[in-house]
C-alpha cells in the first residue's frame, strides 16, 4: 500500500476529462482525453488495499485491483500490466466498455466515491501499447488439437487466445466483414475506436490464431461438416435476439431494432459503405429527423450518440420506468450494483430522457412511413406492473424510431439447429457444469449461453471455458486459469 492515507488526503474522485461537447458531437473520436500522470497516482493512492477487497466480488475476472492501483500510485507500469494481464485478456476493452461493477463494490463507496478503478485499468494498457510492452506469447508446442470458435466478440475471442496459448490450434470464424463482434458494428466509434480490437487481432495473429471473416456457418457453410472438421467447437454467437415492441405501426418504415442502425453508424463513421445485403427501407440516417428511442438502457445510449453526430432535428429517449434515483437506496446496499440514474457521455450531448413513457401506437404517415409516437404516462407498482395515467395520452413527432429494448437470446439461426443444439426457455444455449451443450466436444460460452450480459462476463467466461475445453482435449487437468462457472442448465438428453 503505497499511500495509507490517500483516502483521506485525496477525498475527490476524478475521472477522465471529456472533450468538449460542441467539438466531439462533429466527429467520431472517443470522447475522452488523456489523464495527467499526477491526477493518476492521486487516483490509484486512493485505494485502500482492504483486508477483504470487494472489488473482486464486483468483478467477474478477479482482477487483482488493489495490487496494480499500488504499483499505479508508485509509477511501476511495467509491473501493472503484467498484474493486470495475469487476469485479464483485454483490459482495454473492459477499461473503456465495462459498467464498473468493481467500482460498485468498492469498500471506500460506504461513505465516499470509490476508487476511479476503471481509470486506472485503462491508463495502465494504454502505457503498455505506448511503450510496447504487449508482445506475442506463442506457444512454446503445439499439441496436434484443433478448435473452431464460431464467433469472435470478446467471449470468443478470450477463449482464442487462452486455447492458442495452451497450444491448440485454433481458428475464429465471424460472418461479418471484420472481427469484434458487437464491439466493432455495435459499439459507436467514439466510445472505442476500433484500433484497440485491430491491434489485439494483430497480436493473436502472431501467436497463431487463425481468423476467417465473412464466414456464414449455417448458412453457405454447413455447421455439423465445419465441426466435424475439428476436435472441439466453442459456441460464442452472442445472444443477438431483439425484443419487439408489439404495437400498431410496428411495421411502418422507419422503425428499426438498435442493431439493425448502430453498424449502419459505425460503417460511416469508419467512411465503408452499407453492406448490399441491408434493404434499401432500412438505410436510414437521422439526419434532419425528429428521432425516438425506445429504451434507457447502454444500447439506447449508444443510439443516442450517434443520432446526435448524425445531425438530427429532435431526439428523445423513451424509458417505461420511473427516474432512478440519484443515489443508493435502501434495497440497493453496498457493495451491490444499484440501479441509479447514470449520466453517459451522450446524454451529456443533448436529446430529451422521458420516462414513466409507454408507447401505444406508432403512427404512418400516409405513405407506409412513421409519422409519429403515441404514448401515454403510467405508473409502475411494486410488483412491477403498471396502470396508466388517466388523460395522459400524447403524440411526439417522429420519421425514425429506434427499438433498443434488449436481447431475448441467441438468434434464431441454421447453426444450432445443423448442430443439434438445445435451446432454453429463455433463449440462451444450454450447456452443463463443464461449459458443454447437448453435442458432445461443443462448448457453448458467452451470451450465447448466459443471455445477455457484460464485456467483462464475456471476457471471464471466455478464459474458463477455455480451461475446460483444454482439459477435454488433453484429458487432464488444465493450467489455465477459470475464474467463473458457467450459469449451468440440465441438459434434456
Amino acid at each position: 500500500m503505497a499511500d495509507p492515507r490517500g483516502f483521506l488526503t485525496t477525498p475527490v474522485r476524478e475521472n477522465a476529462p471529456r472533450r468538449p461537447v460542441p467539438v466531439r458531437i462533429k466527429d467520431w473520436r472517443e470522447v475522452y482525453e488523456p489523464v495527467d500522470q499526477a491526477v493518476l497516482s492521486r487516483q490509484a493512492g486512493r485505494c485502500m488495499d482492504c483486508g477483504i477487497p470487494f472489488c473482486h466480488n464486483g468483478c467477474p475476472l478477479g482482477n487483482l485491483i488493489p495490487e496494480w492501483n499500488d504499483l499505479t500510485r508508485r509509477g511501476d507500469f511495467r509491473e501493472a500490466i503484467e498484474q493486470l494481464h495475469a487476469t485479464n485478456n483485454f483490459p482495454e476493452f473492459t477499461g473503456k466498455l465495462c459498467p464498473a461493477p468493481c467500482e460498485a463494490a468498492c469498500v471506500l463507496g460506504i461513505n465516499q466515491d470509490p476508487v476511479t478503478i476503471k481509470l486506472v485499468e485503462e491508463s495502465i494498457i494504454e502505457r503498455a501499447w505506448d511503450e510496447g510492452w504487449v508482445q506475442p506469447l506463442p506457444p512454446e508446442r503445439l499439441t496436434g488439437k484443433t478448435v473452431a470458435v464460431i464467433g469472435s466478440g470478446p467471449a470468443g475471442l478470450a477463449a482464442a487466445q487462452q486455447l492458442t496459448r495452451a497450444g491448440h490450434t485454433v481458428a475464429v470464424y465471424e460472418r461479418d466483414d471484420a472481427l469484434g463482434g458487437l464491439m466493432r458494428y455495435g459499439v459507436p466509434e467514439y466510445k472505442m475506436e476500433k484500433r484497440h480490437i485491430d491491434r489485439r487481432i494483430q497480436q493473436m495473429e502472431a501467436e497463431g490464431t487463425r481468423f476467417r471473416t465473412g464466414v456464414d456457418v449455417g448458412g453457405a457453410v454447413d455447421a455439423a461438416r465445419l465441426a466435424s472438421r475439428y476436435d472441439a467447437v466453442v459456441m460464442a454467437v452472442g445472444a443477438l435476439q431483439p425484443r419487439e415492441l408489439d404495437v400498431p405501426g410496428r411495421h411502418l418504415r422507419g422503425v428499426l431494432q438498435a442493431m439493425e442502425f448502430l453498424p449502419q453508424g459505425n460503417k460511416l463513421a469508419l467512411g465503408q459503405p452499407i453492406p448490399a445485403s441491408v434493404p434499401a427501407e432500412k438505410r436510414i440516417t437521422a439526419e434532419g429527423k425528429d428521432v425516438i428511442i425506445i429504451g434507457a438502457g447502454d444500447t439506447g445510449a449508444d443510439c443516442l450518440g450517434t443520432v446526435l453526430r448524425q445531425n438530427p432535428k429532435s431526439v428523445t429517449q423513451l424509458a417505461i420506468g420511473p427516474t432512478p434515483p440519484k443515489d443508493r437506496t435502501g434495497n440497493q446496499p453496498w457493495p451491490t450494483y444499484p440501479l441509479v440514474l447514470r449520466t453517459s457521455s451522450a446524454h451529456e450531448e443533448g436529446g430529451e430522457r422521458v420516462y414513466t413513457a409507454s408507447t401505444t401506437e406508432l403512427v404512418d404517415d400516409g405513405e407506409g412511413g412513421v409519422a409519429g409516437l403515441r404514448m401515454v404516462e403510467v405508473v409502475r407498482h411494486p410488483d412491477r406492473t403498471y396502470t396508466v395515467v388517466e388523460g395522459s395520452e400524447r403524440e411526439l413527432p417522429a420519421q425514425l424510431v429506434l427499438l433498443a429494448l434488449g436481447f431475448s437470446g441467441v438468434e434464431k439461426m441454421p447453426m444450432v439447429e445443423q448442430l443439434g443444439l438445445e435451446v432454453g426457455r429463455d433463449g440462451a444455449l444450454v450447456r452443463d457444469a463443464g461449459w458443454q451443450s447437448s453435442r458432445p466436444g461443443t462448448f457453448v460460452v458467452g451470451d450465447a449461453g448466459r443471455g445477455a450480459s457484460l464485456i467483462v462476463w464475456a471476457i471471464a467466461e471466455g478464459r474458463a471455458c477455455a480451461a475446460a475445453v483444454d482439459e477435454y482435449l488433453t484429458g487432464r487437468p488444465s493450467t489455465l486459469p477459470a475464474p467463473v462457472t458457467p450459469n449451468a442448465r440440465p441438459l434434456s438428453v
